[in-house]
């Protein structure tokens, strides 16, 4: 989770929007105090979840077995590293 003063938000609001549709979840503060939080839509979260949840069963039944990785990359896709 990043932090960012208030000021930065108001310049950077766009960069900031973009970030959060990307997944990061961003706190905005003004003299060292939270004010607000940038995060992803809920309903965003869900569809990426049931859409990750749909690959992994597809997977299964391609192959009978899911390996460990697929399911780490498919919990990770999306995610900033």
């Amino acid at each position: 989770m990043r932090t960012v003063q208030a000021s930065e938000a108001k310049t950077h609001f766009s960069r900031l929007l973009d970030a959060v549709e990307q997944g990061e979840t961003i706190q905005i503060t003004r003299h060292g105090q939270i004010i607000a939080t940038l995060a992803p839509g809920q309903d965003d979260l869900r569809q990426r979840a049931s859409e990750a949840v749909a690959r992994i069963r597809k997977a299964g039944r391609r192959r009978g077995r899911i390996s460990a990785v697929e399911i780490l990359s498919a919990r990770d896709e999306g995610r900033k590293r």
